[in-house]
């Protein structure tokens, strides 16, 4: 029973970074759809819609910047510098882990 176990977890490891890449690729799709009309959401991107406004890279860049970190700010329920942006508990953590792979 316990070398079925180990072989399921193992199993489980070895799709995550397939799995990663597919939620990098919606996350990157749900920015696109839903922040690009403030901020620049694309690898590259710096200069914003609204100034005020971080770029996604500046956000991934920032000292201590984690998904947990993200996903309180876009789940929150009011920001001063944000349109109240609702979205899904996948969207969120899709995001999160687009923005996340932004960090140089």
């Amino acid at each position: 029973m316990r070398k079925v176990i180990i072989v399921v977890i193992i199993g489980i490891i070895a799709m995550a970074p397939a799995v990663q890449a597919q939620d990098l690729q919606r996350g990157q799709r749900v920015a696109l759809e839903v922040c690009a009309s403030c901020h620049a959401v694309l690898a590259g991107q710096t200069r914003s819609v609204v100034t005020e406004a971080p770029s996604f890279e500046a956000v991934a860049a920032t000292p201590g910047m984690t998904a947990m970190a993200l996903n309180v700010w876009l789940t929150a329920q009011s920001h001063p510098t944000m349109p109240n942006v609702i979205l899904s508990q996948t969207d969120v953590k899709d995001v999160s882990a687009y923005i996340l792979s932004l960090a140089k």
